[in-house]
């Protein structure tokens, strides 16, 4: 198994309203080649499984409460667009975290 993938994502909203923004639309999000499968809340930790390029990977992201911690598994084949997959999730937990 390859090492996760990990970036923290740094916000001012508290835990709780960043858990509401998240779940207001992480699942809807358009990322370039990948598709969000499953998500599952449990408190304030969001576990997600994707499909990129015909892959699956999962991950998870912990909300905290003055960041979130994305942490993403790949399968080997898939490390190479890590840096793609992570992007497009942090860019689109960044806006939900900004939105007014």
């Amino acid at each position: 198994m390859s090492e996760p993938v990990v970036i923290t994502i740094p916000h001012r909203l508290g835990k709780d309203e960043a858990i509401r923004r998240m779940k207001s639309g992480l699942a809807s999000a358009h990322l370039p080649f990948v598709t969000i499968d499953r998500e599952v809340w449990n408190g304030d930790l969001l576990e997600f499984s994707l499909t990129g390029m015909g892959h699956k990977a999962s991950g998870s992201a912990l909300v905290m409460n003055d960041s979130v911690r994305l942490e993403l598994v790949l399968p080997w084949l898939l490390q190479r667009f890590a840096e793609l997959a992570l992007k497009g999730l942090a860019s689109r937990t960044k806006l939900l975290l900004e939105k007014k």
